[in-house]
């Protein structure tokens, strides 16, 4: 094992979690990244009672600021990153833009993590990993530059998370494209039993019902990001028990390239 940091965002929530004692478990030195870092606390103090030799730190990071990005990564210092699982993900119920100006799923979903991940690439040891997490869903959407700053028009539930997931596997192809050095990989944890399928619709209840019983627990739906994060392999997306290239429904350079470059606009235009 790496002697670097394992840097989960989301790492108070139901797979994040799981994740976060795995990897302790396994001796790794875990940063927890989250908004809630009562939460966070209480995870972890349920993790250490369990596992009293775990190294596990805790960071406030939230995604919906790209300031807090910022200071996170400032906050890790000349700390060595052997791994960045950008696990945190948000499913937004309406249309409302952060302090950035940015519509709140692809903040949250995209930016952040693209600007993370840009910012701790200098503290990342040779051979690093990052991970991110994608989704089923972008098999069903395309996207475009316009796609990344969706109006209120633009928006829905499904639709606006499914773009903002397929934006982030694509900023990871060009990504992994820039930086050969460093082992980019996907996952993808199916439909998992979390707070994030509560669309705060009426037939929640009903869904809850019908529905939730057959979805993956967190144990299950983390398990495709674990052995990501245990891989010697790259540009690979993890799904179920096993892993396959990534799709060539997503072979589109240029398409990364353009992505890139508007993202890096978005960004620069915000500030970040």
């Amino acid at each position: 094992m790496k002697d670097g940091k394992v840097i989960i965002t989301g790492a108070s929530g139901a797979m994040g979690s799981v994740a976060v004692r795995a990897l302790a478990s396994q001796g790794r030195s875990v940063v927890m990244a989250c908004r809630n870092v009562q939460k966070a606390e209480d995870v972890r103090s349920r993790i250490i009672a369990e596992l009293p030799d775990a190294d596990i730190e805790i960071r406030r990071l939230e995604l919906g600021s790209l300031e807090s990005v910022k200071s996170f990564a400032e906050g890790v210092g000349g700390t060595p990153v052997s791994a960045l699982f950008n696990n945190a993900g948000v499913i937004s119920r309406g249309y409302s833009l952060t302090a950035d100006g940015l519509e709140n799923t692809f903040a949250v979903n995209y930016f952040a993590p693209v600007l993370l991940t840009k910012l701790l690439l200098p503290l990342m040891q040779p051979d690093a990993m990052v991970v991110n997490m994608v989704s089923l869903t972008c098999r069903f959407v395309k996207i475009d530059g316009k796609s990344l700053r969706p109006g209120p028009e633009d928006f829905s539930q499904l639709g606006t998370y499914a773009r903002s997931k397929l934006a982030l596997l694509r900023f990871s192809q060009e990504f992994a494209r820039r930086n050969p050095s460093i082992r980019v990989n996907l996952a993808d944890p199916g439909i998992v039993n979390s707070n994030m399928i509560s669309m705060g619709k009426w037939f929640d209840p009903l869904a809850d019902v019908l529905f939730r019983p057959f979805c993956k627990s967190p144990e299950r739906g983390v398990q495709p990001a674990l052995r990501a994060l245990a891989s010697e392999e790259r540009n690979r997306y993890f799904v179920g028990k096993g892993s396959k290239p990534i799709s060539e429904r997503y072979s589109d350079p240029e398409l990364d390239l353009r992505l890139w470059k508007e993202t890096e606009r978005i960004l620069s235009e915000v500030g970040a």
